[in-house]
């Protein structure tokens, strides 16, 4: 049977209709936190005016902060087709503020897309100290979301391959990702959700420009080097900015990595912070360089791998030159 793609143009227009009218189907009242009785001296009438009116402030923002980050993730989903009819997605949820926003994001669209998908969070307990087992099930559990929670000791094995004072996110990562491609295909999934954002893409670039000498970023949709999954990055178009925000008034349950949050000098930081005086320095900067990513020219670059420039030939022919040269000469 063949799939409904959501870049049908029915389909992709009705996604950005319910992606985009969100103040009508939403009342921003109904994310103001309830009031309850609360132990102690009572308060004045002023301060319970003041007190709800900082929560109605509070609602509204979050509503229009959610309606961004719904425009910007359907917008993602439907340029790079990143979601069809019947698809079985993996989201792979680390405990991170960007995991918990992408699984909030396809949570929403799952209701209002007018294709169906399924949704099953999925976690790596990496058996690192101090892990709190509990926090994402019992979240999981209370939002109602299908999951399940993959045991792997990869900490054990990073910390006694990589010595100390190096980096481990190149070993830990290949780890990850070689355990999450093998439940992915274990259990039928044919989509792997990741949670990078725009920012992940950009500071990848800079780090493959200044430490790797190429031009390469982090796509939105990636085909796995074996070709089995297809992995998508609904979070490709969001700021970093806009995430942390979202999960500041979310109180989402963050769980720090002690891998890499241990990590003191890491190279990504550096670009981090260079971007950053960049973006106070010349605002917008980071939007442009963004957007070059996705406006490439290849016959103004060098890659003859990636361009025929040998090919390359003008509608003047060098025969025809030479046959006009030789006829100059004849004729003196």
């Amino acid at each position: 049977m063949t799939k409904t793609q959501l870049t049908d143009t029915t389909a992709a227009t009705q996604v950005m209709q319910f992606v985009q009218q969100l103040n009508s189907v939403e009342d921003a009242a109904s994310v103001v936190p309830a009031t309850g009785n609360t132990v102690g001296a009572p308060s004045s009438k002023s301060d319970d005016v003041s007190a709800v009116s900082d929560k109605v402030r509070d609602a509204r923002h979050l509503h229009k902060l959610e309606k961004q980050l719904r425009r910007l993730t359907g917008q993602a989903v439907v340029d790079f087709n990143m979601l069809e009819e019947g698809d079985r997605v993996m989201v792979c949820l680390s405990g991170g503020k960007d995991s918990y926003t992408m699984l909030e994001m396809l949570l929403h669209l799952q209701r209002v897309a007018p294709i169906r998908f399924s949704l099953t969070a999925v976690n790596l307990d990496q058996k690192q100290p101090g892990f709190p087992a509990d926090v994402l099930p019992t979240y999981l559990a209370d939002r109602g979301v299908d999951y399940h929670v993959i045991e792997r000791d990869t900490y054990s094995v990073v910390k006694r391959v990589i010595p100390d004072g190096e980096t481990t996110c190149g070993l830990c990562s290949r780890l990850r990702r070689g355990t999450l491609y093998g439940f992915a295909e274990t259990h039928g999934f044919n989509r792997i959700a990741l949670g990078h954002h725009r920012d992940d893409i950009i500071e990848t670039l800079f780090l493959n420009l200044f430490n790797g000498g190429r031009l390469q970023a982090m796509p939105p949709k990636l085909l796995s080097d074996d070709g089995k999954h297809v992995l998508i990055r609904p979070l490709a178009y969001v700021p970093e900015d806009l995430i942390e925000t979202y999960a500041g008034y979310k109180a989402f349950p963050i769980i720090p990595c002690d891998l890499c949050g241990s990590q003191p000098n890491l190279q990504r930081a550096t670009i981090k912070q260079m971007l950053k005086t960049w973006e106070a320095q010349h605002p917008g900067r980071v939007e442009s360089i963004f957007s070059a990513i996705g406006n490439v020219r290849l016959s103004q670059l060098a890659d003859r791998s990636q361009f025929d420039f040998e090919g390359l030939s003008g509608s003047v022919s060098a025969q025809a030159s030479s046959e006009n040269t030789q006829e100059k000469t004849d004729s003196k």
